[in-house]
């Protein structure tokens, strides 16, 4: 029997008003010849173009005009993401891709989770990314009042910021050093009313484990024009305006060297995952394995976690070890001394 290709998912999530049923309508509009399952994981809230969804318990489909369908689970969503792909088989739904809306109030860790510990989710779908969308205007306040806000912009592979005409120059930068303290791995995009290509958000494949890596990077997208190719610029940062101090309790951290021991690294990572992975929100890494040619990747979101060898190092090249973790109240000062300690 021909194995079956996982289908990608994207968790689409961002806090109350943040735009991503904007974003969804906006896409759809865009792509009607694409077929796409849209989970709306929410609790009697109002669905895609408002009011297309009912108000009945459970689980509810419906088709799109595009040939999409668009679903409204109140309830476990395991169960829902079973029955969905049951239908599938059987030829009642037809999609190739799911996108998961969920409520603004809701932490991601637990809808990213029920990915990898259930085994035919494991095997049937492959989670593609976490894309959180962040109201410009409100983010400061809902940063601050709502813990939730800053786990949506930790777990996230990408930021989509909203609203940004809403706000001064000044007020931008700010924001923007904030996120990239919460988060400093997510590219940042900005949505014109919706309005972005879906090549920034849909397929980037950040759950694959490969050497792709982004440190501390910031870019808009320009979507004015749709007949232009996706393109990327930077977001000029002014570090006199960048004077406010954020006390978030999730935070980025990077952690650098050379060549490591394999079985130190393995010991420290085993450890560290076993002490805090519970405040481990993301985290990543590209390892330079002392005498290995190849690269070791390392992926987790709290306690689940990945290892895979990539591209082997070339000769022109400085080989070097990155760590990039995302955590609430993490102590950061043993455990960059327990990651040194690993250095071959």
């Amino acid at each position: 029997m021909t194995p079956q290709l996982q289908l990608p998912v994207t968790i689409l999530t961002g806090f109350l008003g943040s735009g991503k049923t904007t974003l969804l309508n906006y896409l759809l509009e865009q792509h009607p010849g694409e077929r796409i399952a849209i989970i709306e994981n929410e609790f009697g809230a109002v669905g895609v173009d408002g009011g297309l969804l009912g108000q009945r318990s459970g689980i509810e489909v419906i088709e799109l005009t595009n040939g999409c369908v668009c679903c409204s689970v109140r309830g476990e969503l395991t169960e829902a993401l079973h029955d969905l792909l049951a239908r599938k088989d059987a030829g009642t739904l037809l999609f190739d891709r799911l996108l998961l809306e969920t409520t603004g109030l809701a932490d991601p860790a637990p809808i990213i989770q029920a990915f990898f510990v259930d085994d035919v989710l494991r095997e049937r779908l492959q989670l593609d990314a976490v894309i959180t969308l962040v109201d410009s205007e409100h983010a400061q306040k809902q940063l601050t009042e709502h813990r939730v806000a800053v786990s949506q912009v930790g777990f996230a592979d990408r930021l989509i910021l909203t609203k940004l005409d809403r706000i001064d120059s000044q007020a931008k930068e700010q924001l923007l050093d904030r996120l990239r303290k919460i988060n400093a791995r997510a590219i940042m995009c900005e949505a014109d009313h919706g309005k972005l290509d879906k090549d920034a958000w849909i397929n980037i494949q950040a759950f694959n484990l490969d050497d792709s890596f982004n440190i501390d990077s910031a870019f808009t997208l320009s979507p004015k024009s749709n007949n232009n190719p996706v393109t990327f610029r930077p977001i000029i940062q002014s570090p006199t305006l960048l004077t406010r101090s954020w006390n978030d309790d999730i935070t980025s951290h990077v952690f650098e060297a050379n060549d490591v021991d394999i079985k130190l690294i393995g010991a420290f990572m085993e450890t560290t995952i076993e002490k805090y992975g519970n405040d481990m929100l993301r985290y990543k890494g590209i390892l330079s394995i002392a005498g290995e040619s190849r690269r070791l990747i390392v992926q987790g979101v709290h306690r689940v976690v990945g290892f895979d060898y990539g591209a082997e190092w070339s000769t022109d090249e400085t080989r070097k070890t990155l760590l990039v973790i995302i955590g609430r109240n993490l102590p950061i000062d043993t455990l960059r001394n327990d990651f040194l300690a690993t250095v071959k």
